[in-house]
């Protein structure tokens, strides 16, 4: 690459792993730049971190702190209840920051609460706010509703390979002082349709433990994919980038670049390929989703994308129906894997 990406990447405990989680930013720091997380017993996008695991993640990110890497804390959860609009909500994270300020110091608080935005704007001025990508803000109208509100932004994903859209946000984040960034690899649906429900229940899954829920409930895109026919639309309607095309999507788009790691079951696998630019294997490894297991023995062959995949998505005027080019290119890299390791085209 011509200039090395920015990456700022999800932290997560390894209890299982031999090393932690610290030591794989230490091998990529030349590329990540910052490090995000949730602080236990706190809602937040994803899972709840354990309790039990505190002292651990204090330890990580004392030593992340050492590395000179940005730490940025997340209180991103979609819903926070009867205590969202709350003057005890607002001292809860005041209390939170005022504990992580003395032991780590942060740069960056991710949220999508305007009360979260607005106390720490109010009591930690010199903490940068940015808007959650879980906030779905693509338009210039949604960057300036929002304006007063955060420094910078994390878009919304739909729109990353919208060469168009990506200008002109620039445009306005240059013409305002703000800072953008997008979420590289996620695998998620494109407008899932039951977004706001997935992250309402992610917000509480804390409270809903111990409760008698139904086990079989999938999520949308596991739920769409198990119709094999339905894949081509991962291809054709995605927000991932791969690791290859990530230089020539910064020839678009000149701001950071966000890694799905917090619940990835190897993320020095992701950091290494999107640190390295380059990766040979099952792109679906990758992505968080990434129905790697859902699909097997199909994989997604990174190798065999053409060239000229990228240049053309990043142009695509997105008129799928008289396009077929993604139906031929999804028999290129959708590839079946024999029980001897040996690949057919599938």
């Amino acid at each position: 690459m011509s200039e090395l990406a920015e990456f700022s990447v999800g932290y997560q405990v390894m209890p299982e792993e031999d090393e932690f989680f610290w030591k794989i930013v230490a091998d990529y720091r030349e590329s990540v730049t910052e490090v995000y997380f949730a602080w236990p017993s706190q809602p937040s996008g994803r899972a709840p971190v354990a309790e039990e695991h505190q002292e651990q993640l204090l330890w990580e990110l004392q030593r992340l702190r050492r590395l000179g890497v940005r730490l940025n804390l997340l209180l991103n959860a979609s819903c926070y209840g009867e205590k969202a609009v709350s003057v005890s909500f607002s001292r809860e994270v005041v209390a939170l920051m005022d504990f992580l300020m003395e032991k780590v110091g942060l740069e960056v608080v991710t949220t999508m609460s305007p009360l979260v935005a607005s106390t720490v704007k109010k009591h930690f001025p010199r903490v940068s706010r940015r808007a959650s990508v879980n906030l779905r803000i693509g338009t210039v109208a949604g960057l300036e509703y929002v304006a007063d509100f955060f420094e910078s932004y994390c878009l919304q994903r739909e729109f990353n390979r919208d060469r168009g859209r990506l200008f002109q946000l620039q445009e306005w984040a240059r013409s305002e002082g703000k800072e953008l960034q997008i979420l590289a690899n996620s695998g998620c649906l494109n407008f899932c349709s039951f977004q706001t429900f997935h992250d309402n229940a992610v917000a509480h899954e804390k409270e809903m433990k111990g409760i008698d829920s139904v086990q079989d409930l999938p999520t949308l895109c596991r739920h769409f994919y198990r119709d094999e026919t339905h894949r081509l639309k991962f291809i054709q309607n995605s927000s991932w980038i791969r690791p290859e095309d990530i230089h020539l999507h910064q020839q678009v788009f000149s701001g950071s670049y966000k890694l799905a790691t917090r619940m990835h079951g190897h993320p020095r696998l992701v950091l290494a390929a999107y640190s390295q630019g380059h990766y040979e294997g099952n792109l679906l490894d990758l992505l968080e989703p990434g129905f790697s297991q859902e699909w097997w023995p199909l994989i997604l062959d990174n190798k065999r994308f053409p060239q000229e995949w990228f240049p053309r998505v990043l142009a695509c005027d997105k008129k799928c129906q008289q396009c077929q080019y993604c139906r031929g290119l999804t028999s290129q890299v959708l590839v079946a894997l024999n029980p001897e390791g040996a690949d057919r085209e599938s």
